[in-house]
């Protein structure tokens, strides 16, 4: 028997989705959603960014950074330089892509922005399927389009889907890429997931397995090198003040069933977060680690590709290409933890 049968009025009592729209501030006028799991976890679906999270809590604990720009409208123009750091408001999760990931770069192909125009553009919301306790029903979701698209090509679209179950704290992913255009098209995706205070603080275990290399340039070396303990979180770091971050691209280790699995432990707060995605559709994942004061902050990032551009992955022929129709899907799941033994299993298991 359900613990709240006969003893609530409303499902809003014990969990679900709300939509608003912010009337203050830089992201006046931004559509969002709260999810509210019923577990202590809840998130915000910025609606009019890709679907993307901003804010995430488990009972009083933010699991995101959030960066200073805070939550701003979509600006689909903004895709040249690094303009993407303008409205990079960090939070749970930035989508990036879908045809580039990486720096600003520029070949015989076209220009291309930091990160590509993904995580710029609004969804068309298709549905809002709220949970029924009352009847058994206890899955949620939002489910949206977003076009990345222009005349003469290329024209991409990605269906998302977000979605949660009462009484469990996790987050369920579904997005289908699909080119509807009529040529060929390069596609690229990234998860940039940002993690911050408390969940990331000093003594925090960043977890993960596989080959790693750190990214050409810049201080990438003095972190992620031999003999340095780079999977412990440290205090905030002088050389990190400003544009100062270290990047690993790491070719993640699956278990048996071709599952990867990353995340964060903080013992102080008895607090592991687990995320899970599949090898063959996010085969590497980013490590980025910026511990700069008062910008604190470290991504777990799955992704179709190192973080080397569009321009060097055409180079090494490790560029992928959408064909007129075709679609990818890519399924992941954030997962909170706070049982020892399931946090043990998952530390035995990824260390």
């Amino acid at each position: 028997m359900t613990p709240w049968k006969d003893k609530i009025s409303h499902t809003a009592q014990v969990g679900g989705i709300e939509t608003s729209v912010l009337d203050n501030g830089t992201g006046r006028g931004v559509r969002i959603a709260w999810v509210n799991t019923g577990t202590g976890l809840r998130y915000k679906v910025v609606l009019d960014r890709a679907m993307d999270i901003y804010d995430a809590f488990y009972n009083q604990h933010s699991l995101a950074w959030l960066s200073h720009t805070g939550i701003t409208p979509p600006a689909p123009f903004s895709d040249k330089g690094a303009d993407w750091l303008r409205t990079f408001g960090g939070g749970l999760l930035t989508t990036c892509g879908l045809s580039h990931v990486g720096g600003p770069e520029q070949d015989e192909y076209g220009e291309r922005g930091l990160h590509g125009r993904i995580g710029n553009l609004p969804a068309e919301l298709e549905s809002i399927i709220q949970p029924d306790p009352m009847t058994g029903q206890l899955d949620m979701s939002l489910t949206g389009r977003i076009r990345e698209t222009t005349i003469f090509g290329p024209r991409l679209e990605m269906k998302r889907t977000i979605a949660s179950t009462l009484g469990q704290p996790v987050i369920r992913f579904r997005d289908e890429v699909t080119n509807r255009g009529n040529t060929a098209v390069p596609h690229m995706l990234l998860y940039h997931f940002n993690f911050g205070w408390p969940l990331v603080d000093e003594g925090t275990r960043i977890i993960w397995q596989g080959d790693w290399q750190a990214r050409d340039g810049g201080i990438n070396n003095r972190i992620f090198r031999e003999g340095y303990d780079f999977k412990t979180c440290p205090a905030p770091l002088d050389d990190h003040l400003g544009t100062g971050e270290a990047v690993a691209n790491i070719d993640i280790t699956p278990a048996a069933n071709g599952i990867c699995t990353a995340g964060l432990y903080n013992e102080k707060l008895g607090l592991a977060i687990a995320l899970q995605f599949n090898k063959e559709q996010l085969p590497w994942l980013i490590n980025w680690q910026h511990w700069g004061k008062g910008e604190y902050v470290t991504g777990i990032e799955p992704a179709t590709n190192p973080l080397i551009g569009q321009q060097k992955a055409r180079e090494r022929n490790e560029l992928l290409f959408l064909q007129p129709g075709e679609t990818r899907t890519y399924e992941l799941e954030l997962s909170i933890l706070t049982d020892k033994v399931a946090i043990q299993q998952f530390l035995d298991e990824r260390e």
